[in-house]
């Protein structure tokens, strides 16, 4: 079954732009987070070289903190860090990117053993878990850091992610056109510590149950054989 197949067997919207989430403002998804005790960004990783035997594959499609609890269920994937990329200041902070004014995407990294689950296969999820045809947005998420993006690490990939949007405007998916971009080239920065794996330990945080949660469900449900035991 194509990708685009795949979601013609079952599409329902995950937006869910009509909820009253406490402690969320129009424009800016999450309740407010404390940045205290976070550790400080590290060096730009561009495109960073995997370990030996191992992949990588960098995406935008809203909060990544959405991407984050999808990915690292999958069997094969041994990482997921949330990040920046795509924007030209260097050493962004959440509040910068978060303002719209650096220009980067909220981004997750994900390290993978390619013998265990493909390029396409993570393209196949991540279409899955978010809307591609919403510019510069995702349900009550709005801006240009919440961007629909793919940012290839090799050529093979850029190749492989423009076909598969391709195939989905072609088969003609989805009833509004397709907006996710390929960027290639761009720098990946690592987000502050305090988001990583963040729906697995806010799961009951009142974001995480009205967005989060709905998409691992959905994920769960149609993918159910990509997953780890």
């Amino acid at each position: 079954m194509t990708i685009a197949e795949s979601e013609l067997e079952f599409r329902r919207p995950l937006l869910l732009s009509e909820f009253h989430i406490p402690g969320y403002t129009s424009g800016h998804r999450h309740p407010t987070i404390s940045l205290l005790n976070a550790s400080p960004l590290s060096d730009s990783l561009t495109m960073t070289t995997p370990p030996v035997g191992l992949a990588q594959a960098t995406l935008a499609g809203g909060c990544f903190w959405c991407l984050e609890a999808a990915f690292e269920r999958l069997r094969g994937v041994s990482a997921v860090k949330s990040g920046y990329a795509g924007g030209a200041r260097p050493h962004p902070t959440y509040e910068q990117v978060c303002s719209g004014a650096s220009g980067h995407a909220e981004v997750v990294q994900v390290t993978y053993d390619p013998t265990q689950v493909g390029y396409r296969d993570l393209l196949e999820i991540f279409f899955t878990i978010h809307d591609p045809t919403q510019l510069n947005r995702q349900g009550p998420d709005v801006g240009t850091q919440y961007r629909s993006a793919i940012f290839p690490h090799t050529s093979e990939q850029d190749a492989e992610a423009r076909a598969v949007i391709g195939d989905l405007v072609e088969q003609g998916v989805y009833d509004l056109p397709v907006v996710t971009t390929v960027e290639a080239g761009a720098t990946f920065w690592p987000a502050e510590s305090n988001h990583d794996h963040y729906f697995k330990r806010h799961p009951y945080q009142p974001y995480c149950l009205a967005i989060i949660a709905p998409k691992v469900a959905k994920l769960r449900l149609k993918h159910a054989d990509k997953l780890k035991d």
